[in-house]
């Protein structure tokens, strides 16, 4: 009994790789002969392992082509999986830039028009710039927003920030949305955003984006400060942050720079 149901897992694991194949995607789907054919398997055995798989939403059946497909619950589950993934990715490199830089530093995502802090690493300081986890800000005025729009176009950011108000308290808020599109397109030339008065007076911060095994942009990491003893090394922490967000997207698979330039 044992031995059948780790072969019938080994079958339903084979179908599910079968399917995530780029074969797959090109034809929206594969029908059960074609699966059979690719898993080494009778069709009548695909056929039973995919009429269960189909039970758990973990592949669904096109009913105009009769072609199967990853199912929805997958996604979710992979999503899921993620973000664990992403946290877990995240936690040894903010504690390294907070001890590096000895300023607060967080790992923040992106929830429509704007950012949500989901870890931070805080020095023991008497003055520090605030911030806690699950707090949301502006995307169009920190550090970090600018990171996690480094992918947007302006078309990009008119259908999602087209509503926003642009009213940051920061002096140096950008006044509409042509402006901050030529700021992210500055930041993305050196890889990290400076963001300099602009989320509320006397606050400094650098950001970087963090990107998955796709090369999606998942998160940013972002370092910030009062200016009075921080502006100074802005720069540095910059390179600092990008670099962190660079091993972060590493071990979520991206292969980085090099492995780009190779591929």
């Amino acid at each position: 009994m044992v031995a059948e149901e780790a072969t019938s897992l080994r079958r339903g694991l084979a179908i599910l790789f079968a399917l995530e194949s780029e074969g797959s995607a090109e034809v929206h789907g594969l029908g059960v002969t074609r699966i059979a054919e690719l898993v080494g398997r009778e069709k009548s055995q695909v056929s039973r392992s995919l009429k269960v798989l189909a039970q758990y939403d973990l592949v669904d059946r096109d009913p105009q082509t009769l072609r199967y497909r990853l199912g929805w619950r997958l996604f979710m589950l992979a999503g899921r999986a993620g973000e664990a993934q992403l946290l877990a990715a995240a936690v040894p490199v903010l504690k390294q830039l907070g001890r590096e830089l000895d300023e607060t530093v967080h790992l923040s995502v992106l929830q429509g028009a704007e950012v949500m802090t989901v870890l931070s690493e805080t020095p023991s300081r008497v003055v520090q710039a605030a911030g806690r986890i699950g707090q949301t800000v502006p995307a169009y005025c920190t550090s970090s927003g600018r990171a996690l729009l480094f992918d947007h176009e302006l078309p990009d950011l008119v259908e999602l920030l087209g509503q926003v108000d642009f009213d940051c308290p920061g002096p140096n808020t950008p006044e509409d949305i042509e402006e901050l599109a030529r700021r992210i397109a500055t930041a993305r030339r050196g890889g990290f955003a400076i963001v300099d008065e602009e989320f509320e007076p006397g606050l400094v911060a650098a950001g970087a984006p963090v990107r998955n095994f796709r090369g999606s942009i998942v998160a940013a990491v972002n370092v910030s400060g009062p200016k009075f003893r921080f502006v100074d090394g802005l720069e540095a922490a910059g390179r600092a942050v990008k670099a962190g967000a660079e091993r972060i997207s590493v071990l979520l698979g991206w292969p980085g720079v090099e492995g780009r330039k190779s591929a």
